[in-house]
């Protein structure tokens, strides 16, 4: 089951115990980098460009649920 990402307008909120800031997020991403080498062959990553990018669990910190995240509103979104 993917979990939504947060907008600007909602945000995090776990159902059970009601932490609204500490998750542990699991995302599978395909990006496309630019990879600089020096000379001595030590990589850098220039440019990033994320190609799609999927939530996959996001699990409570506080009282370690799992699939118990939920979208909730902003304070002071609506205004």
């Amino acid at each position: 089951m993917t979990v939504p990402l947060p907008t600007a307008t909602t945000r995090w909120r776990c159902a059970l115990c009601g932490n609204l800031t500490r998750f542990d997020v699991t995302r599978s991403s395909k990006v496309v980098e630019y990879v600089h080498l020096d000379l001595a062959g030590e990589p850098t990553v220039e440019e990033r460009e994320v190609v799609s990018e999927t939530i996959e669990s996001v699990r409570c910190r506080w009282c370690n649920a799992v699939d118990q995240v939920e979208l909730v509103d902003r304070p002071g979104a609506g205004s």
